[in-house]
């Protein structure tokens, strides 16, 4: 089962009844969603000097994104979207509003991380939200495997948006204005989400699954997706650490979001070639390969660290795996989750990314200050490889043919 989408099935995808208003608010939330992060990470850094203590800050709010994702999915797969979004809106409003007011007062490291975690667990998952309103608005089959492919090629677009928008406004007169930037594009975009008739007219659905306490996660092929996308989410973090750090010791700080958005940009030309032609084509082993590939390509970073333009071209040739990956996780989904956790299973991919990206980091800005910005990219390429190797060894969790299909609720979308 190659799950490939042709261009003809993202035109149907996208102009289903229904779709056109959720497809527009998830576009303005999840613009912000690359934006915010690092904007947080540069702004504590520019106030406090030290990458170590942004890189502590911004893990906080990447490890606060992990379990807000999963809170939120859960429930949403209980209460459908509209409610939760908007509960999340309103406690993300009051965390970011609190996290740069501590800033400001220059308050100490610990409260800041504490802070930033608030920022991350109360961030609304619409990106969820909007993944799993596709089982409501079309059939199992292409066209609903090429919303998911558009639901990650669009996400990357915004990963070239994002850190080049906040790489941009950290230079602005107050360093913390891609934050505020950031955070009023989601919340607007959220509340448009939650109040759309689609949004609004989604039943919840009910399972055993989804009463276990674990629910999604209970799944061994959904433990197996969950390490992948762990990996995927450790190598990129150790990344957008280094490369921030490397272009500030070369004399152009601003540059470092432009440079995190070249590899984004060649992801998603290839994330379109890619969805038409995936390779390889059992999931099992498409999985673990494009991890490992992606961990292959970022090694040579390592040895381009005084020379902004070899690390932009380092950057462009890695970039190529990131929408495969993003796409393979988003498909999994289907062949893996329990039935009546959409949501949830999505959620838990993110919580694995975003933790993934916490380690990240964490342990990149240790290794800059600390050791060096060559050991950054070199540890990226060897998490990447060893969670590659542990997932080939878990690849016959992953099946083949998908659970008992998610059938489209009585009250359809019009």
């Amino acid at each position: 089962m190659s799950h490939s989408a042709r261009l003809a099935d993202y035109r149907a995808a996208l102009t289903t009844p229904g779709a056109g208003l959720p497809v527009l608010a998830s576009l303005l939330a999840r613009m912000p969603i690359a934006m915010v992060g690092l904007s947080l990470l540069l702004y504590v850094q520019r106030e406090t000097g030290s990458f170590a203590i942004a890189g502590l800050v911004s893990a906080g709010s990447l490890v606060g994104v992990a379990t807000g994702a999963v809170i939120q999915g859960r429930i949403m797969d209980r209460l459908g979207p509209t409610r939760p979004l908007l509960v999340a809106v309103c406690l993300f409003t009051a965390a970011v509003t609190g996290v740069i007011l501590a800033v400001e007062a220059t308050q100490p490291a610990p409260l800041l991380v504490l802070l930033g975690s608030s920022v991350g667990v109360t961030e609304p998952m619409v990106g969820a939200a909007s993944r799993a309103l596709w089982t409501t608005l079309l059939p199992p089959g292409p066209i609903r495997h090429a919303a998911y492919a558009y639901e990650a090629i669009s996400l990357e677009v915004f990963f070239i948006l994002g850190p080049a928008l906040a790489g941009i406004l950290v230079a602005a007169p107050w360093a913390g204005t891609g934050v505020v930037v950031g955070a009023i594009c989601m919340v607007v975009g959220s509340i448009g989400f939650a109040l759309t008739p689609a949004a609004r007219r989604v039943r919840p659905r009910t399972s055993d699954s989804a009463r276990e306490l674990l629910g999604a996660i209970a799944s061994p092929g959904m433990r197996t997706l969950a390490l992948a996308a762990l990996g995927f989410g450790v190598t990129v973090g150790f990344v957008e650490v280094a490369v921030p750090a490397a272009a500030t010791e070369a004399g152009h700080a601003p540059l470092g979001g432009i440079m995190l958005a070249m590899w984004s940009l060649t992801s998603v030309v290839f994330g379109l070639f890619y969805a038409v032609r995936p390779w390889p084509g059992p999931m099992r082993l498409r999985l673990p390969a494009l991890l490992g590939m992606f961990a292959v390509l970022v090694a040579p970073m390592a040895l381009a660290t005084t020379s902004l333009l070899w690390l932009s071209i380092g950057l462009l040739v890695a970039g190529i795996w990131i929408t495969p990956q993003s796409t393979a996780h988003s498909t999994a989904i289907e062949l893996v989750a329990p039935r009546g956790t959409a949501t949830e299973a999505f959620g838990w991919v993110v919580t694995s990314v975003t933790l993934g990206l916490a380690a990240g980091h964490s342990i990149s800005g240790q290794l800059v200050e600390h050791v060096g910005i060559p050991a950054s990219f070199i540890a990226s390429a060897g998490a990447g490889l060893l969670i590659a190797s542990l997932v080939w060894l878990r690849r016959s969790t992953v099946g083949e043919q998908a659970p008992a299909p998610e059938p489209v609720p009585v009250a359809a979308v019009r």
